[in-house]
C-alpha cells in the first residue's frame, strides 16, 4: 500500500515538471550559429579598429594652446580608433588649468575631435584666486589679476557662499546702475559690500537676504541718486537703515528725513547685533 502511494506521488511530480528536450543536431546548429557571429563580430571590430592617424582641437586658446592639450592626452592616441576611451581623455583634457568643458568625438576613419572651451574669470577669491561665471574656484594661486574684477574674500572653504551673494546681488543692481565692487564676509559671519561707486553696505550676520531686498527695493534708489555724497549705508536695524554722508556732502537734517542721518548718527531705529 505504501509503495503503490509512493509510485503514485512519483508519478505526479514527474507530470508536474515535463523536461524540455531538444534534438542534438538543433542544438549543434545553433551553437555553430553563435560562435560565427562572435567571430564575425570579434573580426569586424579588429579590422575596423584602425590607429588614429589625426587629432584635431578647436577652442579660443588664450590661456591654454593646443600643444598643452595633444601632450596631456598622447599617451592615450596609441588606442584603436574605437578601442580609445573617451571619457578618460575628456577627463584629462578637462584636469588642465583654464579648461572649463571639452568635448571629445570620433570622426571617421581616423579621426578623434577635441573641442574646448575655456574657464571665463567671472572675480577674484582672497589675494590669488580666481573665480568662474558659476562661482567655482578654478585657479588658486593666479599669476595675473585683473585689475577690473571684483574682488571677493571671505573664509576658507566659503567662496562658493560669497560668491553666491556676490551674483545675487549685481543682478538686481545692475538694472538700476549700480553695481559690485567687492563682497566680505569676516570670520563672524558678517557682510559687506562695497558698491562701484565706492559706497559701503553694511548687512551684518542676520537676516543678510532680507536686509539685501530692503536695500534693492528702498535705498539703491538713494544711493544711485546721490552717490557722490554717501559714504556708506547701515542695513544692521531692526526697522529700517541709517545712511552715513560723507563729509563734505550737504545731506539731509534728522528732521528731513528719519532715515538719512549725517555721520555716524543712528536714528530711532534699534541695530542689532549684527
Amino acid at each position: 500500500m505504501a509503495h503503490r502511494q509512493a509510485r503514485r506521488r512519483k508519478q505526479q511530480k514527474e507530470r508536474r515538471l515535463p523536461r524540455i528536450s531538444l534534438p542534438y543536431a538543433l542544438l549543434a546548429k545553433m551553437l555553430a550559429a553563435f560562435a560565427i557571429v562572435f567571430v564575425s563580430y570579434e573580426f569586424s571590430a579588429r579590422l575596423l579598429d584602425r590607429p588614429i592617424r589625426a587629432i584635431t582641437i578647436d577652442g579660443p586658446f588664450q590661456r591654454v594652446s593646443a600643444l598643452q592639450i595633444e601632450e596631456a592626452v598622447s599617451g592615450e592616441l596609441g588606442q584603436g580608433f574605437f578601442s580609445a576611451n573617451l571619457a578618460l581623455i575628456q577627463s584629462k583634457v578637462v584636469a588642465l588649468p583654464w579648461i572649463d568643458q571639452a568635448n571629445v568625438a570620433r570622426r571617421w576613419p581616423g579621426t578623434l575631435e577635441i573641442v574646448v572651451s575655456e574657464q571665463v574669470p567671472a572675480a577674484t577669491w582672497g589675494e590669488r584666486g580666481l573665480l568662474n561665471v558659476r562661482g567655482e574656484l578654478f585657479v588658486d594661486d593666479a599669476r595675473h589679476i585683473p585689475a577690473e574684477l571684483p574682488r571677493l574674500h571671505g573664509p576658507a572653504g566659503r567662496s562658493a557662499d560669497v560668491a553666491k551673494i556676490y551674483l545675487s546681488v549685481r543682478d538686481q543692481l545692475i538694472p538700476i546702475g549700480l553695481d559690485v565692487r567687492r563682497v566680505d564676509m569676516d570670520a563672524r559671519g558678517a557682510w559687506q559690500l562695497t558698491l562701484q561707486n565706492g559706497v559701503v553696505v553694511r548687512l551684518g550676520r542676520r537676516d543678510v537676504t532680507d536686509r539685501i531686498d530692503l536695500f534693492v527695493d528702498v535705498v539703491a534708489n538713494i544711493v544711485s541718486s546721490r552717490e557722490d555724497a554717501i559714504e556708506f549705508v547701515d542695513m544692521r536695524y531692526s526697522n529700517g537703515f541709517t545712511i552715513g554722508w560723507a563729509p563734505s556732502a550737504d545731506a539731509p537734517t534728522p528732521a528731513g528725513s528719519s532715515t538719512e542721518i549725517r555721520g555716524m548718527v543712528a536714528d530711532t531705529a534699534v541695530r542689532d547685533a549684527e
